[in-house]
């Protein structure tokens, strides 16, 4: 059990790649704080841990596109105060409606897209800072996409999110590297048979695809002891190997 009384915040721990991590890291020994607005499948991803074996995890209903500041301070202190520290953060939440022209984007549905997949991220890893920096080692990664980082048509608020967040995570890592306590990377899982993936590409051939769990064994690597004094990288599941 590597990852024994280690305390791992995932958000959108409620479905897709959030919650195969979840179990992941759970079933090596992590405590998990499950963050994600939509309770019932938290609460299905809370009992997919337990029936797994994995420690009892924490449920923390959270919106991220609509919490302010101080509601994101107040998480901070919650798990302070329960856990004293903090080993790991993993952004898996995503927002993406569709591929939209940027002529046709809204106003509210560019800001909702930005503060879920950029500003989100950003305010935990300022608000939790503190605590994660009380460990002796600790794990932030990010989740970005191969396809936005070509920035191409009709990606909108979600291709400009996704390069922006890998550019604060490289800023973030460079700042931090030299303390030696805390690494920053950004996992690419590519292609999966995943909720996002089917909303983005209804047409394909799903069963062509990487299941969700096909990425367990890199997640235990970024959050695992394996992967310490690895920062500052980007890395792609398709050609990950241990």
């Amino acid at each position: 059990m590597p990852l024994k009384n280690q305390v791992i915040l995932i958000t959108g721990a409620a479905g897709g790649l959030g919650s195969t991590a979840a179990l992941a890291l759970a079933k090596q020994g992590a405590h998990i704080i499950l963050l994600d607005k939509n309770i019932p499948k938290l609460e299905a991803a809370y009992d997919s841990i337990l029936a797994g074996n994995g420690p009892e995890p924490i449920m923390y209903p959270f919106d991220l596109a609509g919490a302010n500041e101080n509601e994101y301070q107040e998480l901070a202190d919650k798990i302070d105060e329960k856990y004293g520290s903090l080993q790991g953060i993993l952004h898996s939440a995503v927002e993406f409606s569709s591929f939209t022209p940027m002529s046709e984007y809204k106003t509210k549905d560019w800001g909702h897209t930005i503060n879920v997949n950029l500003n989100a991220p950003f305010l935990l890893c300022r608000v939790l800072m503190p605590v994660l920096q009380k460990s002796k080692q600790a794990s932030i990664v990010f989740t970005s996409d191969s396809s936005a980082r070509k920035s191409p048509a009709y990606s909108g608020a979600y291709g400009v999110s996704k390069v922006a967040m890998e550019s604060y995570a490289n800023i973030l890592a460079e700042e931090h590297e030299a303390f030696g306590k805390i690494r920053i990377n950004t996992l690419i899982p590519g292609p999966v048979d995943s909720p996002f993936r089917k909303r983005a590409y209804p047409a394909e051939d799903k069963s062509k695809l990487p299941t969700m769990n096909s990425l367990t064994p890199i997640y235990q690597y970024l959050f695992g002891p394996e992967s310490l004094g690895v920062t500052g990288q980007t890395i792609d599941a398709r050609t990950f190997y241990l």
